[in-house]
């Protein structure tokens, strides 16, 4: 079973994409997609994530290689949750057009073959401002099309708005 859970900047995602993966009963693998930062405000938000997770849950740190670390991680039995496709959409961004497409290709590949309870996490992007700059809107642009593709992989589509999880498929 598969699961994209997408929504806004702090509307819950996480936090479900967690008691969906400690309610499966079975171990948990947490993919992080963020780099460790100097923004103080950033390293935050990543020890208040590293915080709510159970310390029998093991963690991998997949900055880019997503798809490899899911296939490594994934088993039957086994519980993987990805947080969040929008940061490695970033990252990848950041390392050049020709690494994202390889990198979404990759994962695009591997979502539907996977064994096991597969969470992913998301923010929506289709639903702010247009961002006043070529890079902004090529992000938005690239994580939209990835939503829609991840999406159409995932059994389970789950919308969060303020707390509340809304299945849309």
């Amino acid at each position: 079973m598969r699961t994209l859970i997408t929504g806004g900047i702090r509307s819950g995602k996480s936090r479900y994409a967690e008691q969906l993966a400690r309610g499966c009963g079975w171990p948990v693998t947490y993919l992080a997609t963020a780099r460790q930062s100097d923004d103080t405000e950033m390293a935050e938000r990543i020890r208040r994530h590293r915080e709510r997770r159970p310390p029998e849950w093991r963690s991998l740190e997949v900055p880019e290689a997503l798809a490899e670390g899911l296939g490594q991680a994934a088993g039957e039995g086994r519980c993987l949750l990805v947080d969040c496709l929008n940061l490695w959409v970033s990252n990848l961004l950041l390392a050049g057009e020709a690494r994202l497409a390889t990198e979404q290709a990759r994962l695009l590949e591997v979502l539907p073959t996977l064994p096991g309870r597969i969470i992913l996490v998301s923010n929506e992007v289709g639903m702010g401002l247009v961002p006043p700059n070529p890079l902004g809107r090529r992000f938005c642009d690239a994580l939209g099309e990835l939503n829609q593709a991840v999406a159409a992989r995932c059994e389970q589509v789950v919308f969060t708005v303020a707390g509340q999880p809304l299945t849309i498929k």
